[in-house]
C-alpha cells in the first residue's frame, strides 16, 4: 500500500505543478500585457511570490480540503488517487485548449466524485460543501462588483490627466498587486495540495489526527 501512497503523493505534486503554470498566469497577465515587465521578469516575480505564499497565511484552506469535503474516517488512497486523476485530467484538458478554468473547482469536484463513487452520499461532509460552494459562487460576483467600482472610480479621477504619469504611476502599482496576488495564490493554492498530502498520512497512518506537517508545506510550496 505504500507504493500507492507514495504513487498518490507524487500525483498531489504533479497537480500543484499543472496548477502552477495553467493558474499562476492569471497574477501576471495585466503587468504583461501592459508591458510593465517583460515575460520573463514576471514569471520570475510570479514563481518566487507563489513559493513564498504557501509559509504566510496559515493552513485553513488546506484543513477544509482535507477534513472538511469528505469525512477522512471514509477515503481510502484510491479515492484520494481518483480525485487527484480527475482534478489533473480536467486541468491538461482546458490548459490544451486555452478554457478559462480552476485547479480549485476540479480539484473539489475531483474529491466529492471520487468520495461518492468510493463511499457513497454519506462521505459528504455537507456543512462544509456548502462553505465552499458559497465561496465559489460568491467570490467571481464580488470580484466583478468590486472592479466594476473601482474601475469607475479611477476612470472618473483620473480621465483628464497626463497619460504618461497616469501610466507611470499605475505601473508600479500593478507589481504590487501582481506580486500580493501571486502570494495569495501560491498561499491558497499550495493549501490544496497540502491537505490532499496531510490526508494521505493520515490515511496511510503516517500521522494519527489530521494535521499538516512543516515538510508537506515546503513541499507544496
Amino acid at each position: 500500500m505504500y507504493e500507492l501512497a507514495i504513487g498518490a503523493i507524487i500525483a498531489a505534486l504533479f497537480f500543484d505543478f499543472i496548477n502552477g503554470f495553467h493558474d499562476a498566469a492569471n497574477s501576471i497577465a495585466t503587468v504583461v500585457g501592459t508591458r510593465v515587465l517583460k515575460p520573463l521578469q514576471a514569471v520570475t516575480l510570479a514563481a518566487v511570490a507563489n513559493f513564498v505564499g504557501p509559509f504566510l497565511f496559515g493552513v485553513a484552506v488546506a484543513t477544509t480540503i482535507g477534513k472538511g469535503i469528505i469525512n477522512p474516517d471514509f477515503v481510502t488512497i484510491h479515492i484520494i488517487i481518483g480525485a487527484l486523476s480527475g482534478a489533473i485530467a480536467w486541468n491538461l484538458i482546458t490548459w490544451w485548449w486555452g478554457l478559462p478554468s480552476s485547479s480549485s473547482h476540479a480539484l473539489i469536484g475531483g474529491i466529492i466524485g471520487a468520495g461518492i463513487a468510493g463511499a457513497g452520499t454519506h462521505a459528504i461532509i455537507f456543512g462544509g460543501l456548502e462553505k465552499v460552494a458559497t465561496g465559489i459562487i460568491v467570490s467571481p460576483i464580488v470580484g466583478l462588483v468590486g472592479a466594476f467600482l473601482l474601475a469607475t472610480i479611477i476612470i472618473t479621477i483620473f480621465a483628464n490627466k497626463k497619460p504618461g504619469k497616469v501610466n507611470s504611476a499605475f505601473g508600479k502599482l500593478q507589481l504590487v498587486s501582481s506580486t500580493y496576488f501571486s502570494l495569495t495564490h501560491g498561499a491558497n493554492d499550495g493549501q490544496k495540495t497540502m491537505g490532499i498530502i496531510a490526508l494521505i498520512l493520515l490515511t496511510e497512518g503516517v500521522i494519527t489526527k489530521f494535521d499538516v506537517p512543516y515538510y508537506v508545506i515546503i513541499m507544496a510550496a
